[in-house]
């Protein structure tokens, strides 16, 4: 049985006018809808800051980068 909050959700967004599909867990896209409101900030910004930072895929650059913000 997988724990709660593992299991993956697909959303699309928008990244400098072009969409695409995110798959995350469930606890990683509410962290980021969290953080994105916390900074005021909408989630496709959120993520198109994140993204061209990244160098690796999205979904892992969106974990790596939540991850570094709960640590600090």
């Amino acid at each position: 049985m997988p724990a709660a909050g593992s299991d993956l959700v697909k959303r699309s967004v928008t990244i400098q006018g072009h969409r695409t599909s995110i798959s995350l867990e469930r606890v990683f896209w509410e962290a980021l809808v969290a953080a994105a409101a916390e900074r005021g900030q909408a989630l496709n910004a959120l993520v198109a800051e994140i993204d061209e930072a990244r160098t690796t895929n999205l979904s892992s650059a969106l974990r790596v980068w939540l991850f570094e913000r709960a640590r600090a």
